[in-house]
């Protein structure tokens, strides 16, 4: 007689094998699809040069006030967002069903989509909005050691309002995100290439990218989500604007 394999281990010979679905996993799928089936999505696509912003993360990564730091583009990225943000406040709301009323929110919890040895989690940085490049950088640097460690808590998790999925990590063009639940904007950031582009009339080699908003339709407009996913092309095509904008 043998001893019966752990459930969701592989028997040599089975031709399938199956795998529990609970915990961390079973609640991002449950919210998924709710939200999927609740939020009436909308996703538009923008091409974006963003050579200047991968100079400026070099020229940052020397900087004494970020020394220490984790710079990457994910922090420019995410400063791009909060810019946006500022610019376009509207878009960072929430639906109440219940009272049949818009929450606009006057803060931003930014959520930053982490795959994990546990599942999917979006942990999220509170009142991202009011932190400085360094802080960001600080923030961001803690989420993401937090989250490989699995040492995220359930209150970093909860109440975030806007979300960034870093898909280009993976090496992928884009991606159509899913809303998580109670937001109304996610931004997807592809895989920053080496590509031919138009470049003051030139065909040049420049680093390219391709981002993708999705965005709850009943919040948000196609004029408004058109509005934050070029704003945030804007600056990362010229990331001078985080003087002027931010």
């Amino acid at each position: 007689e043998t001893a019966a394999a752990p459930s969701g281990a592989a028997v040599a010979g089975a031709r399938e094998t199956r795998i529990p679905v609970k915990g961390v996993r079973k609640a991002t799928a449950s919210a998924m699809v709710g939200s999927a089936f609740t939020a009436p999505h909308v996703t538009e696509f923008v091409t974006v040069d963003v050579t200047r912003t991968m100079k400026l993360v070099e020229e940052l990564k020397s900087d004494k006030d970020m020394a220490g730091l984790r710079v990457n583009p994910l922090l420019l990225i995410a400063k791009a967002l909060l810019v946006a943000i500022r610019r376009n406040p509207e878009v960072n709301a929430a639906w109440d069903e219940a009272n049949q009323e818009i929450v606009l929110k006057h803060y931003v919890n930014l959520g930053i989509a982490a795959a994990t040895p546990r599942g999917l989690i979006v942990p999220n940085i509170k009142d991202a909005h009011d932190k400085t490049l360094p802080q960001l950088a600080e923030a961001l640097g803690e989420l993401v050691s937090t989250a490989r460690e699995g040492r995220t808590t359930p209150a970093a998790m909860q109440g975030g309002t806007v979300t960034i999925t870093n898909v280009g990590v993976f090496g992928v063009d884009t991606g159509t995100p899913i809303l998580n639940p109670g937001e109304s904007a996610i931004l997807a950031v592809g895989a920053i290439k080496l590509q031919p582009w138009v470049h003051k009339g030139k065909i040049k080699p420049r680093q390219v990218t391709t981002l993708a908003l999705s965005f709850d339709h009943r919040l948000v407009d196609g004029e408004l989500g058109s509005k934050v996913l070029a704003d945030v092309a804007a600056v990362l095509e010229q990331p001078k604007r985080l003087i002027t904008w931010a």
